[in-house]
């Protein structure tokens, strides 16, 4: 995918016949990052778009929530949509403060602090559960932005190897004898730096966006922490 472009600008004959001079273990790591480079174009496009959608639902959920007198005792008009972070976080916060059961004769003022804080620690399990969906695949793009050079270094380092070695075969050494090797290997190095610069921009643009989610998160978590605090006193 991300070498069709390079193939068709340099004339395809050039490109291909450096391919056909590569050793199979450059051609094997040629045909590796094409498949990484399509996982990280897959990954990219894929996790865009879920960030997206999950930044949109959020702010349209807190919007309406805004309207809400109360959150102990929602209106059973107002629907919690599944697949909706904020939404997850209010279910478990209203779930968990209901959860503690007042015992007779307790103090009243104790069974709202128990509440409060099972709430509250149920946003921090939601916080921490929304923060690894938002960062899922991540760790895989990154591996893959700190891998590919690598991949294309080696397989120049053995190109090389082999053109070297198999000039030292032969009597003389030409340069028309060298070069089809050497280009051949030099064609992973390109390779590897092809997925990996657009996978880097990607990967740190992506990064921001979760941060920015995970920060948004946290600060809702808040909100309702202290929205909760207020009615259960």
């Amino acid at each position: 995918m991300l070498l069709a472009p390079v193939l068709a600008q340099a004339g395809s004959s050039n490109v291909v016949t450096y391919f056909l001079q590569s050793n199979t273990a450059g051609k094997v790591i040629i045909f590796l990052l094409v498949i990484f480079s399509l996982i990280a174009w897959t990954i990219m496009i894929g996790k865009y778009i879920e960030l997206r959608r999950m930044g949109w639902l959020n702010r349209a959920f807190e919007r309406r929530l805004r309207d809400q007198r109360t959150l102990l005792d929602l209106p059973e008009t107002f629907e919690l949509p599944g697949g909706v972070p904020y939404a997850a976080l209010l279910t478990e916060a209203v779930e968990a403060y209901w959860r503690v059961s007042p015992k007779r004769g307790e103090d009243p003022a104790r069974v709202s602090a128990a509440r409060i804080e099972h709430a509250e620690n149920a946003l921090q399990r939601g916080v921490a559960n929304q923060i690894l969906s938002y960062e899922s695949s991540m760790v895989f793009l990154a591996t893959i932005v700190t891998g590919a050079p690598f991949f294309g270094l080696l397989g120049t380092v053995w190109g090389v190897m082999d053109a070297f070695g198999a000039v030292a075969l032969h009597a003389t050494a030409t340069l028309q004898s060298l070069a089809p090797g050497v280009s051949g290997a030099l064609l992973t190095t390109v390779a590897g730096l092809l997925v990996a610069i657009p996978s880097v921009f990607g990967y740190n643009y992506l990064l921001s966006q979760t941060k920015q989610l995970i920060t948004e998160l946290e600060n809702f978590a808040s909100s309702l922490a202290d929205r909760l605090e207020l009615e259960g006193r």
